[in-house]
């Protein structure tokens, strides 16, 4: 390296130390210049000079108090989910031979893209356990959807049935059974139970082999699983029925009543439900039939009759105040 090489560089260094100084001492009292990442600014923290404003502000839109929970939050692309046999991670290549902008592919480029189809799919699903899986979630899904569950309640049944491929529960048992028993359990984990007669209108089993699995799920995984209260099924039924806040409210008061006189003890929770439904848009002069609850809440009506009786002679039993 020769000295005018050697000029050059010092000089390079030189001007580069002197633009790194500028640009983070303040330019009326030399002090040193702090970013503002809530106002978008930069100021001196001496005097208060506000250099630069209106920065953009390229952190993330969400807020973390701890180390966990930014690690937690912080991601690149889609979130994973557990509704999903690969979690949603993998690719998926449009069906459609159209490319970015719009236009119809070549003869050769479809084929080519055909082959990738293919080959994509079988990678997606290496073994039985991947296709298992994904046909398992994709039943959880179709059922979820028909009976309007939240999305937290597939993200529950998910997680159950993983547990239950992880640690060999399905052998002699089928796909659709133990995905039903997880729909089953995780709805009423979640507080948005369903009946049995419901689940097997939109599973493909039959009602025993359902409440076989369930039972046998819910041992082997030791899920906590509290059971069905009534009141849960009651802004369903009124909803459906066309009922009014204070039916409604009447109907809660007269399952309370009914849990402090014990009748509850024995009965199912669907029917008890569907009664009180019944006997509040009668005591707040709403038409309904025991026709129509029947049919909402898919139970007979000699059933809501009987529990009909009991829940009226419960609220006489209480004590006045």
């Amino acid at each position: 390296m020769n000295e005018q090489t050697r000029t050059r560089k010092r000089t390079g260094e030189a001007e580069t130390e002197s633009t790194e100084s500028t640009s983070t001492a303040c330019p009326e009292c030399s002090g040193s210049l702090v970013i503002d990442d809530e106002h978008g600014e930069t100021v001196c923290d001496d005097c208060g000079l506000v250099v630069e404003s209106d920065e953009i502000d390229r952190g993330p839109e969400w807020r973390a108090f701890d180390s966990s929970e930014k690690d937690q939050k912080s991601r690149v692309g889609a979130p994973t989910t557990n509704m999903m046999h690969d979690k949603g991670l993998s690719t998926n290549i449009d069906w459609r031979d159209k490319d970015a902008y719009g236009n119809s592919l070549s003869g050769k480029q479809r084929q080519k893209m055909q082959r990738l189809r293919k080959w994509n799919e079988r990678f997606r699903t290496r073994d039985s356990k991947e296709r298992n899986l994904k046909q398992a979630l994709g039943e959880i899904d179709r059922m979820a959807s028909a009976l309007g569950l939240p999305e937290n309640v597939r993200e529950t049944a998910s997680v159950i049935y993983r547990r239950a491929l992880d640690e060999d529960l399905l052998p002699g048992r089928s796909i659709e059974g133990v995905s039903t028993a997880s729909v089953y359990a995780a709805a009423r984990q979640a507080g948005v139970p369903r009946s049995l007669d419901e689940i097997t209108e939109v599973s493909r089993v039959e009602k025993s082999e359902i409440a076989r699995t369930y039972r046998y799920v819910v041992r082997e995984l030791g899920l906590e699983v509290k059971p069905a209260d009534p009141e849960s099924y009651v802004p369903r039924f009124a909803s459906s029925l066309e009922l009014s806040d204070e039916a409604e409210h009447r109907a809660r008061q007269l399952l309370q009543n009914a849990k402090e006189q014990g009748v509850h003890s024995g009965k199912s929770p669907v029917g008890l439900a569907a009664a009180a439904v019944y006997a509040a848009a009668l005591l707040t002069n709403e038409k309904t039939t025991q026709a129509a609850v029947s049919e909402v809440a898919d139970i007979s009506e000699v059933t809501i009759r009987n529990r009909y009786h009991e829940l009226l002679e419960a609220e006489q039993d209480l004590p006045v105040a």
